[in-house]
């Protein structure tokens, strides 16, 4: 079983920006003394590429629409597959954007522009959007990572040209804790140990302070302990939820990535993606929608209703996506292949409209541009001017070449 061991918390922690100071704030206590809170991102990442047809956009009865049926939700006159009636309950707080168009349809290289808003480059890397916004609003009162990817797919959020320490942390089990980050020994051997441990860094770091400074090494071990003494760690675990709020978000572990989600955005953290993977159906397309929704149904309606409840959804950016979606055709294996024109995603809080649907499909499927053409790089440079980043401000990547924060335009549409 996959877990996040101490090694990995002393490699990475070094790059989440902890400190000791108090707990960031709960939204409503915020605000009764005069602050806001700072929005938060929350990626639900659908790995393999979703198809719209068995998702947001359904076309029952045509050509291209399957045996998949569509039901009715709280937006009049918007639709959206059988599999979904939980979400189509809280689709009156989302957008509902059906006509997103990618120039990537592979899947390592569609994640990187859905991830990052540019296409993948050989002479650098991008950082996604978590790291962008991670070192733009850093966070002193937030001792664990500000910057998490829950059930990570094989690409999740990266620091880029940023620099590593912008990373996703990635916790493999949500839920469960973070596995060997409690101190074994106890605190006067601990401390008798950490001394120790400062004699061996000063021999080794005479007349070698640049290359000890490269390796992040002090910093590493600093904020690990400081992590590993937070009371913060507690949003890891989900074992003092009641058990009907663990039952709405559903029994697997995107359900669990969900609701740790949710409990880390209470704690402030900035970035968050949660990966529900196995939407690559080249092979039997409806059943793996349908297997695929048991958990993304209950799970994604939980999150958006208790995010509404508990007065985060404005302070909060909710992203549903995947690297591109599926072809109207269906082949003789029954399923539907790779298709970057025309898919949906689901988008809504941080002060966006709500109830907007953009973009729309063919039905018959013999017109693969859609109405209302969206880039996904547009789509990015709206989130951008939610959070109040100017997108066009240019970074220097380490080798001074100029880089904008995003190439896209905002979707007017969507800003309020």
């Amino acid at each position: 079983m996959a877990h996040v061991s101490r090694r990995t918390v002393l490699q990475r922690a070094a790059t989440l920006g902890l400190s000791f100071s108090l707990p960031a704030l709960a939204p409503r206590q915020a605000r009764a003394r005069g602050t806001e809170r700072p929005t938060s991102l929350v990626l639900v990442w659908l790995a393999g590429g979703p198809s719209q047809l068995e998702t947001w956009d359904p076309h029952p009865g045509t050509p291209i629409g399957g045996e998949t049926r569509a039901i009715d939700t709280t937006l009049p006159g918007v639709r959206i597959a059988e599999w979904y009636p939980r979400v189509a309950e809280q689709l009156h707080h989302l957008n509902v954007i059906r006509s997103l168009v990618s120039k990537e349809g592979d899947h390592e290289r569609g994640t990187y522009l859905a991830k990052t808003g540019y296409r993948p480059d050989p002479t650098l890397i991008h950082p996604s959007m978590g790291a962008v916004l991670t070192h733009e609003f850093p966070n002193a009162s937030v001792q664990i990572p500000l910057h998490l990817s829950l059930n990570p797919s094989p690409w999740p959020g990266r620091g880029g040209f940023l620099g590593d320490q912008y990373d996703a942390f990635k916790v493999y089990e949500p839920g469960a804790g973070l596995q060997n980050i409690r101190n074994r020994v106890e605190s006067p051997r601990q401390q008798r140990r950490l001394q120790g441990l400062q004699v061996v860094e000063r021999t080794f770091g005479h007349r070698r302070n640049r290359a000890v400074d490269e390796t992040l090494h002090r910093q590493t071990v600093q904020r690990a302990i400081e992590m590993m003494d937070s009371t913060q760690l507690a949003a890891f675990e989900i074992d003092r939820e009641p058990e009907a709020v663990r039952e709405k978000y559903g029994d697997s572990r995107f359900g669990r990535g969900c609701l740790v989600a949710r409990r880390l955005l209470e704690e402030g953290v900035r970035a968050i993606e949660v990966t529900l993977d196995g939407f690559d159906s080249h092979v039997n397309n409806l059943e793996t929608h349908k297997e695929r929704a048991e958990a993304l149904d209950p799970a994604l309606a939980a999150l958006v209703a208790d995010l509404v409840e508990r007065d985060l959804f404005d302070s909060t950016l909710l992203v549903c996506l995947g690297e591109f979606g599926r072809s109207p055709s269906i082949n003789p294996l029954g399923g539907r292949d790779h298709w970057p024109s025309g898919f949906s995603c689901l988008v809504g809080g941080g002060g966006l409209r709500r109830g907007v649907v953009l973009g729309e499909t063919d039905p018959t499927g013999q017109k693969p541009e859609p109405v209302h053409p969206i880039e996904v790089p547009d789509l990015y440079a709206t989130l951008y001017e939610a959070f109040g980043v100017d997108f066009t401000r240019e970074y220097q990547t380490p080798i001074g070449r100029p880089m904008a924060i995003c190439p896209g335009q905002p979707i007017e549409e969507l800003l309020a």
